[in-house]
């Protein structure tokens, strides 16, 4: 017969040997009153010697956990000392859930729909206040210098969010949303009683470029908050908001202008936003608290990870991409002998196809992968722009349908760039990485194109119309081909070729040249 006993895992090496000369004891004293060998004064000795050995290994294993517990309490306030923690304390990170739905959670997505309508919607009537300005305030101002009041007002809209990001990672929706509200609501008050140049900068460029900045960014980050699987489908669920911005607006204020002036009806689209906007201070609220030691200083550091790098380049291009179209689709039908009107209802009609492209892509995208369906949509970008848009002519129908095709297609580049954009970091810094993005998509849009819907005007002597080109590279690619529009296409495309190529190239990086990865 063999006894053993197991040491502490805290003990020491002269626990082994006292765990050993214990059971040796044991072992031969069993042995010996089995041969019949030991008498009564051997038996008692043998007892006697066991039990003073038993109770000295006792006292060492008492003095030898003893000994380990000061050690650890030890251990332990050092840690606390050196601002470290044990490993043995240290806590798992929590993970994060998501709502994915709910009743809180749509109303945060309705509340950004809110916000965009009013944010996005103003943009898309630069074309028509263009047009009027050039014609009545600012009728002695050159077209290309008045050009200049709108490239600010892009450049503010998204250039702010290398600020507006942090702050709303740090401090949240609420401050961000109602000073953009503000901003906002005077700004267009205050483009309602401008006369001269200075004016629309102030009250046009600069209040309405930083207003909205403060509202759109809160209103697709705090999305973030309550969706991951389905962030997709509600990221463009609320940019539709901007697309029925784009249809309504500008059709408005063309048919209020010759009724009520342009004052009240600027006066009338600025109490408009006000109400829109007070659901959007209402309901677009965060839900996870800010990540620790966060600070609102922007950061290009970020840039450092390849992949994010690889996709604000794609959202560089496609953006490029995307205004050409916006800013000249009215003079280009004008040019093909389209009438004056029909030359608006095409934008409207593009900003229709829009509201279809910014749900269903966001839809599809939580099913076959994100950064799939924005190769996708950047690929029927291309075909519409060189497969129809170049040869299109002077058709009405075709000017319809690559009208339709485009704005279905081109809606993705609102809807799906922050479902990219957020599949790349946390949602706690999703401001930052967004914001940045757009910081430097927005230095593009001002070197250019001229970001006017109808930048057109009548010539004095011949009554033809010709396009007007204040900013550089589209402009001058128009003055290149000598007023052909074939020029300014082919570039177009070429700008929506090199953003699906960052886009494969970021997806590759992830996952590799696999077709069925969903990503």
């Amino acid at each position: 017969m063999r006894l053993s006993a197991s040491p502490s895992p805290s003990g020491s090496d002269h626990e082994v040997v006292l765990f050993y000369e214990v059971e040796v004891i044991l072992c031969n004293t069993i042995r010996l009153m089995s041969d019949g060998r030991l008498g009564r004064e051997a038996h008692h000795e043998t007892s006697k010697l066991s039990l003073e050995k038993v109770t000295e290994t006792q006292l060492h294993l008492n003095l030898a956990h003893h000994e380990a517990a000061s050690e650890r309490d030890l251990e332990k306030a050092s840690g606390s000392s050196n601002g470290t923690t044990p490993a043995s304390a240290q806590v798992q990170p929590e993970v994060i859930t998501y709502p994915e739905g709910g009743l809180q959670a749509w109303l945060v997505v309705l509340g950004s729909f809110s916000g965009m309508l009013a944010a996005f919607g103003r943009m898309n009537t630069i074309g028509t206040f263009q047009a009027y300005l050039i014609t009545h305030q600012l009728a002695d101002t050159s077209p290309s210098t008045v050009g200049w009041i709108f490239s600010l007002y892009v450049f503010l809209a998204f250039g702010c969010g290398l600020q507006v990001g942090p702050i709303f990672d740090r401090n949240g929706p609420r401050w961000l949303v109602f000073a953009g509200s503000v901003c906002l609501v005077v700004g267009m008050i205050g483009v309602s009683e401008s006369t001269e140049y200075w004016h629309f900068i102030l009250t046009f460029s600069i209040l309405g470029g930083v207003g909205t900045s403060l509202i759109f960014t809160p209103a697709v980050g705090a999305i973030a908050h309550f969706f991951s699987r389905r962030r997709g489908a509600a990221t463009g669920l609320a940019a539709t908001g901007g697309s029925f911005g784009g249809i309504i607006f500008p059709l408005a204020l063309q048919a209020l202008f010759p009724r009520l002036g342009f004052a009240w009806s600027v006066r009338l689209l600025a109490l408009i936003f006000f109400v829109i906007l007070v659901i959007a201070n209402l309901l677009i609220r965060t839900r996870l608290p800010p990540k620790a030691g966060g600070t609102v200083r922007p950061d290009f550091r970020i840039l450092r990870d390849v992949t994010f790098s690889l996709t604000t380049a794609g959202v560089f291009f496609i953006e490029w991409g995307l205004f050409v179209p916006l800013s000249y689709i009215s003079s280009y039908a004008l040019a093909n002998g389209a009438s004056m009107a029909f030359s608006y209802q095409l934008l409207a009609v593009l900003n229709a196809g829009s509201v279809f492209g910014r749900g269903i892509p966001g839809y599809v995208a939580d099913r076959l992968g994100r950064f799939n369906t924005m190769v996708a949509a950047v690929a029927l970008c291309l075909i519409s722009v060189l497969g129809v848009w170049l040869n299109v002519g002077g058709s009405i129908a075709g000017l319809c349908l690559f009208a339709v095709l485009f704005g279905f297609a081109s809606g993705s580049n609102i809807s799906l760039t922050p479902v990219c954009v957020g599949q790349l970091c946390e949602p706690e810094v999703f401001g930052r990485w967004y914001g940045t993005c757009y910081t430097i998509v927005s230095i593009g849009w001002v070197v250019e194109v001229l970001p006017v819907g109808a930048a057109f005007h009548s010539d004095a002597n011949t009554g033809s119309h010709r396009c007007l080109t204040g900013i550089p590279i589209a402009g001058e690619i128009l003055s290149v081909a000598g007023g052909d529009y074939w020029g300014l296409i082919v570039f177009t495309g070429m700008c929506y070729a090199a953003g699906m190529i960052c886009f494969i190239s970021a997806r590759v990086l992830k996952v590799g040249w696999s077709l069925k990865a969903i990503y």
